[in-house]
């Protein structure tokens, strides 16, 4: 017997369920898909299983209740029964003398009769199972559909085929949430249909793990050490628990402290990412540089997320940047990371990264909104790039009324936190574009991925890291180079774009070459003294105040465009054209978005006493920038000098680092390097 009758009205239902009962509740969810008298089965746990998919449906969950027989003894099993979760009543407690401390938990049961009962029927030759009671009839509320994942695990099933998809998942590196929406395109469900939760997924994954996990948490400690012996500006940290075993690591590779020095201003730390293979959680610290284009600036193992890891988690972090705090930080919704963000970054802006926000959204509110879901997703997306708070709470408040998601929780729960998110209320707040658009976010997460990849090698999991970041760098030199032989394309011919063009890399003048064309289509009114009212020139009402500072040469707009993102806005810039100016003033150019930047990851190291070294480099830069001229002369030029300086640049990385060099040495190497550009560009002529 797998249970005992708890309470007198399961029997009771028992007995009187020899005819199919429904309760008007369940009438509708049940249709031709409920049980009845007679269905048959051809095992006991399919019968289970049917009658759990029916309870999901309807909102509630099943259990095995009792049997009649016993498998090798007379007839064998001859009859099971299985129950509403909430059938029969809780057991009394036994009287607590005070020495054990006793569970103060309510319990669900309450004597609901809604039960399947089936019988073993031998008289077809094959043994089948039949149905040979049913009643539907319950006595408390049924959950609604947006509801039923809170149930209890007893319909929560991971089939074969989906236990060996998740394993293999997991050993290529994919996330728990990832693998869910991989499992659901596959099956072509609905977002949050699978019949398993990722916790379920997640308890899987731990009960096959196999092999030793303090011998690879070894491992990362004599990883970094040796990777600390061969690069001494290389950076980690650790703790160790009371058993002496690792808890947490972080480390921070040269250039990405170097990088953070310029690009230090807005980082995202992404902390919902798993190591499977240890079952720690891996945080990411990205951050931005001036081409757009994403940059690591260190990770961290933390084998539990509460307040005390996240708190040393940022302390080291700062450590590793020399105590520099950034502007603004933004994180998933944790409470225990709020909490450690406000104790340790007190001046710096927290605010939730919208893209780790929006991962969760299908699984929050696709079953609710059914087909209407992508069209009240690209409403979020419309209020969130509004610029005024007033009109992103009135049409929140729309929002909520057209689509009925009134007492919906986790719309509840973001209105409440939209300080912290939400665009109007975060302008003022320096992002360097890290919130502006999915482009960003898209470039992010394929960063992430590639990190996530490097799980595949655990034994030489941090420097594969370091390999995917040295191939990052790589890439983005060579796409600097792309767009640095590129001759800008001008859209205003104004001197004030010129000006732009020949400071800012390519990424930040696009984005300021779009306000710049804009601003050719607003109206600017001087209202008294250095107020300017600035609007669109279809527009009668309405528009932002910019106010300008003649003697200090300081402008300000009311959309906080600037000051958000580094880059003028339309508004300020057609004030400035009214005002007769020709360039951008240099304190509008920020420093972090020039073209002009020495790679930070790089340094020279010129002995003072190497005679000739300066004009050595002198030389070799004057061959580099005849290169960039003529190779700007034609896109297969460009598309050659790309290609082969990118090579030769790997192949000088590969050789050792000396500041002993011999002047002779020195120049057959620089002769060496004019002999191959002056090839590249021979072999191109000859084409």
């Amino acid at each position: 017997m797998e249970g005992t009758s708890s309470g007198e009205e399961v029997d009771e239902a028992e007995d009187s369920s020899n005819e199919t009962r429904q309760s008007p509740e369940t009438a509708a969810a049940a249709d031709d898909s409920a049980p009845y008298i007679g269905q048959r089965f051809l095992t006991h746990d399919a019968a289970y299983e049917f009658y759990g998919g029916f309870a999901k449906r309807c909102g509630f969950s099943i259990r095995r209740h009792r049997t009649e027989g016993k498998d090798g003894v007379g007839k064998g099993l001859t009859r099971r029964y299985f129950v509403c979760h909430r059938a029969g009543n809780a057991p009394a407690k036994p009287f607590s003398d005070g020495a054990t401390t006793q569970r103060n938990r309510k319990s669900s049961r309450c004597g609901c009769r809604a039960l399947l009962r089936i019988g073993r029927d031998a008289g077809a030759g094959v043994p089948e199972w039949r149905v040979t009671g049913f009643s539907n009839h319950h006595n408390h509320e049924l959950l609604r559909q947006d509801q039923v994942r809170s149930l209890p695990p007893a319909y929560r099933v991971i089939s074969d085929s989906d236990r060996d998809r998740i394993l293999l998942l997991a050993k290529s590196g994919i996330s728990v949430q990832q693998m869910m929406r991989i499992m659901e395109l596959e099956k072509c469900f609905v977002p949050g249909s699978l019949p398993f939760t990722e916790k379920d997924a997640r308890n899987l994954i731990h009960s096959f793990r196999r092999f030793d996990q303090e011998e690879e948490n070894v491992d990362l400690l004599k990883m970094c050490r040796i990777f600390k012996e061969k690069d001494p500006n290389f950076k980690y940290d650790f703790t160790r628990d009371a058993h002496n075993r690792l808890e947490n690591i972080a480390w921070s590779y040269a250039s990405s402290i170097q990088s953070y020095k310029v690009f230090g201003d807005a980082l995202v730390y992404d902390t919902s990412h798993r190591l499977n293979a240890l079952d720690t959680s891996l945080g990411i610290w990205i951050g931005m540089n001036n081409h757009g284009m994403p940059f690591l600036f260190g990770c961290m193992l933390l084998r539990e997320e509460n307040l005390q890891s996240f708190t040393w988690a940022l302390q080291v972090f700062l450590n590793f940047m020399n105590r520099k705090a950034p502007q603004t930080i933004l994180t998933d919704q944790n409470i225990y990371l709020k909490e450690a963000v406000e104790k340790e970054l007190p001046n710096t802006k927290h605010a939730f990264s919208i893209w780790l926000m929006a991962a969760r959204f299908p699984s929050w509110f696709s079953a609710v909104l059914g087909e209407h879901y992508n069209d009240w997703e690209n409403e979020f997306y419309r209020l969130y790039n509004m610029e005024s708070t007033m009109d992103f709470d009135l049409g929140w408040s729309d929002m909520v009324d057209c689509y009925g998601l009134h007492g919906n929780r986790d719309i509840s729960s973001l209105f409440a936190s939209r300080s912290s998110w939400a665009s109007p209320y975060l302008r003022g707040h320096f992002s360097a574009g890290l919130t502006a658009s999915p482009g960003v976010s898209k470039s992010i997460n394929d960063f992430i991925q590639r990190l996530l990849s490097a799980q595949r090698y655990l034994s030489r999991f941090i420097e594969q890291v370091a390999l995917v970041v040295d191939y990052k760098d790589q890439a983005g030199e060579q796409q600097t180079m792309q767009q640095n032989l590129q001759n800008a394309s001008f859209k205003t011919a104004t001197p004030m774009e010129g000006h732009a063009a020949a400071i800012l890399t390519p990424y930040a003048f696009s984005k300021l070459q779009d306000e710049l064309v804009a601003a050719a289509h607003y109206a600017s009114f001087q209202l008294e003294g250095d107020v300017f009212l600035v609007r669109h020139h279809t527009k009668t009402e309405g528009g932002c105040i910019v106010t300008w500072n003649q003697r200090e040469e300081l402008i300000s707009c009311s959309c906080q465009m600037f000051e958000s993102s580094g880059i003028l806005c339309r508004h300020t810039l057609r004030v400035l054209t009214t005002l007769n100016y020709f360039q951008i003033p240099d304190h509008y150019l920020p420093v972090r978005w020039h073209k002009n930047l020495p790679p930070p990851s790089k340094s020279l190291h010129v002995a003072p006493n190497l005679s000739g070294a300066s004009e050595r480099v002198k030389t070799l830069q004057s061959i580099v920038s005849a290169l960039v001229s003529e190779a700007a002369k034609s896109d297969e030029r460009m598309d050659l000098a790309t290609h082969e300086v990118s090579a030769l640049l790997s192949r000088v990385r590969q050789q050792p680092v000396s500041v002993n060099v011999s002047g002779d040495s020195a120049h057959s190497s620089l002769a060496a390097v004019a002999k191959h550009c002056v090839c590249a560009e021979n072999v191109n002529i000859s084409k």
